[in-house]
């Protein structure tokens, strides 16, 4: 009986001849197909494609390019950094250059004064005009700069710009009037370099 079952034919079996041989056909072309995809894969590990090298090339030469500007920009700043230090330094040392130059004339002037004053036959009023005239130009170069004077006398005192070394009672002014100026006050481009010391009314008995 075992004999006989192997023997049967395919019909015999209940199996067509057509469908026997659909089924060998499709397990010859999954083969060829499993071959073909296998052959493709070796090939393309074995031969990258040459477009695939030339975007690689043109990535490399982009890189180096984008290195090299970066390097270039660095050194600018770099350089950039050391010209703004330095010019820095220049402004910090030479910044009172043309207040000097200026009061270079003043000095001359007090110098000239003096050495009239020691001629024993000097004119005092001579000397008393020429010092006016040196304060005069002191005091326009000190305001080209910026530097101003405060000199209250008859203002109201102002804490601000004024220090109170002492009050006195007065009936002819009101009070906290700035009646004397001991020492005059300075402003830098409108900043308090040095209140103005003065002495301030109070009221009356």
């Amino acid at each position: 009986m075992v004999q006989e079952r192997q023997n049967d034919t395919p019909e015999q079996r209940g199996e067509s001849v057509g469908d026997s041989a659909q089924g060998m056909e499709k397990e010859e072309s999954v083969e060829v197909a499993d071959a073909a995809e296998r052959g493709e894969a070796v090939e393309t590990a074995a031969e990258p494609p040459e477009q695939l090298t030339v975007l690689l090339e043109d990535a490399r030469a982009k890189a180096d390019e984008n290195w090299d500007q970066l390097l270039r920009a660095r050194a600018e700043i770099e350089n950039l950094k050391r010209r703004q230090a330095n010019e820095l330094e220049r402004a910090h040392k030479y910044a009172l250059d043309g207040f000097v130059r200026e009061l270079l004339q003043v000095r001359d002037s007090l110098e000239l004064g003096h050495d009239a004053a020691l001629d024993e036959s000097a004119d005092v009023e001579k000397l008393r005009e020429g010092t006016e005239l040196t304060l005069k130009l002191l005091t326009d170069v000190m305001g080209k700069f910026g530097v101003e004077q405060i000199d209250p006398q008859g203002e109201p005192f102002n804490p601000e710009f004024h220090q109170a070394m002492t009050t006195q009672p007065r009936d002819d002014v009101p009070p906290n009037t700035v009646i004397a100026v001991i020492q005059k006050g300075y402003l830098l481009n409108g900043r308090l370099v040095r209140p103005a010391m003065v002495i301030v009314s109070a009221g009356g008995s």
